[in-house]
């Protein structure tokens, strides 16, 4: 199992010069997902990759509207255009991804230790995961915390807490289901110790005879592993019995309960990955993990730093290599076709219910409050300092508004359009739906109503009743309404259309 894959690198170097030095990607993200939506997705692909690949395609461009600026100093007309707003845009969602910054920083108090613990599927469950996304994200988070939770009170005699990012990748995009956790490696202790009459402050320690050089300890690695994969496969029982797992295509076979009992014995044989990974330096700051978790909370599993060339045709982007525990820096290139880069792209879009980010124990929202109340005084007690709290820099970019032409801010709004909504922008014989995603819903037209009425029912109707259609839809008495599937982001998917009988 590869292990590195799935650790943050949260080093101080500027992503620009770990990852691409001077080159400059030719082609953004956003343009890769445009120029190659059209050869990734078919009839059978998921509707929602459909619609966020169609959302992405017209983002901030003039269909959108927008706001028209004209610069004093030069008279030239700069058009900035409404973002489609879509989680998955890597050029939308900016502002969610400080709201988390900012939330998440403000949680963590200077001089505490924390903990980075990530949590791994194996492949045969990541590979499960994409037919069954909320319930492997709630089996994996969900037995990643109760794991920790419990070692932590057992071991360390502390009340914990955590911020979980769930992550679907790896840096070669393909199917790789992990979560983060930041954890604090201290915290109010439970059980008061003997002959104490309050709570005290409780720091993580190793066991008497650990072999542990760098001073750090949250708890046993090894039992982790163990705890975690033994809730895991108890949930994954309990979600077959309950019949909420799919087991289709390759996973067909696993309906039958011989090659389902082999299949978790795989799985029981196998060595589960739970790394703890404590503070790369002595220097090292918990808003370093903040920020690598917020790069990736919204926009996808990459950016366009790790993108060194791009065209029509092929996408070459950088990814690490290796098996060494914590992670292996070294990088190589990575080549595919612009539709199979988008594909491996598609695999990590989440259901709209599917929540990234979770928070749990003292951190969770009903105790939030009460617990960071509670951690500042104990600490003040201590005579440590918590009047500060670490500074994070959140990576998101707000440069002002600048003319396009010459660079001057001096910029004054000469027009405003307002924003059509999805149902005007994605039907499929609007000019500004694009063509392959209009092309899908004319094709899934033709299908219902082959199903329906024969085949080439649909194109006959297309060319012959159109126009006699509109005298016979006025009479209530000859017409009946059928269901149609819906395509558009926001259209009604039991919309009704009215056509004539026969």
């Amino acid at each position: 199992m590869v292990t590195g894959e799935a650790t943050a690198d949260v080093s101080a170097a500027p992503r620009e010069q770990r990852d691409l030095g001077d080159q400059q990607p030719k082609l953004s993200l956003t343009d890769i997902l445009r120029l190659g939506a059209a050869g990734a997705v078919n009839d059978s692909t998921c509707p929602q990759v459909q619609s966020v690949l169609a959302k992405i395609s017209l983002c901030r461009t003039h269909v959108m509207g927008g706001r028209k600026f004209q610069c004093r100093d030069c008279d030239e007309v700069t058009s900035l255009y409404n973002s489609c707003g879509d989680r998955h845009c890597p050029t939308c969602s900016g502002g969610k991804r400080v709201d988390f910054n900012d939330r998440a920083s403000n949680l963590i108090l200077p001089g505490v230790t924390y903990y980075q613990v990530v949590f791994t599927l194996p492949s045969e469950l990541s590979e499960l995961a994409l037919a069954n996304r909320e319930e492997m994200a709630d089996l994996l988070v969900g037995s990643a915390w109760k794991s920790l939770s419990t070692q932590i009170k057992a071991e360390q005699d502390y009340d914990p807490a955590a911020i979980s990012v769930l992550h679907t990748w790896n840096q070669k995009l393909e199917a790789h289901w992990h979560v983060h956790l930041l954890v604090p490696g201290e915290g109010p202790r439970l059980n008061h110790g003997k002959g104490l009459s309050r709570p005290t402050w409780k720091q993580a320690t190793a066991p008497p005879g650990a072999k542990n050089s760098d001073g750090f300890h949250l708890v046993r690695a090894a039992a982790l592993r163990e705890t975690y994969r033994t809730r895991a496969i108890a949930k994954l029982r309990r979600l077959r019995r309950a019949g909420k797992l799919k087991l289709g295509g390759k996973f067909e076979h696993l309906q039958e309960d011989e090659h389902w009992d082999a299949f978790i014995e795989k799985l029981e044989s196998k060595n589960w990955v739970a790394f703890i990974q404590p503070p790369p330096a002595a220097t090292s700051s918990a808003t370093q993990v903040v920020n690598y978790l917020t790069r990736y909370l919204t926009g996808g599993p990459i950016s366009d730093h790790r993108i060194t060339s791009a065209n029509g045709r092929e996408v070459t982007f950088l990814a690490r290599e290796g098996v060494k525990a914590g992670g292996d820096r070294r990088q190589v290139p990575i080549t595919l076709k612009t539709s199979d880069f988008v594909r491996r792209w598609c695999l990590h879009i989440q259901p709209d219910q599917l929540t990234k980010t979770r928070y749990f124990g003292g951190w969770s929202n009903n105790r939030q409050a009460t617990y960071s109340a509670r951690c500042q005084e104990l600490l003040e007690s201590l005579g440590r300092d918590v009047s500060t709290v670490d500074e994070a820099t959140c990576e998101e970019e707000h440069p002002d508004l600048l003319c396009e032409h010459c660079g001057s801010d001096r910029l004054e709004l000469v027009a405003q359009t307002a924003k059509p909504s999805w149902k005007e922008l994605m039907w499929r014989e609007s000019d500004s739906c694009p063509w392959w995603y209009a092309d899908l819903q004319r094709e899934s037209h033709r299908k219902f109503w082959a199903e329906s009425y024969g085949e080439g029912f649909y194109d006959w109707y297309r060319e012959t009743q159109v126009e006699s259609a509109k005298g016979i839809l006025a009479e209530p008495t000859r017409r009946i309404q059928l269901p149609l599937p819906g395509f558009s982001p926001v259209r009604d998917h039991h919309e009704s259309y009215l056509i004539d009988s026969f």
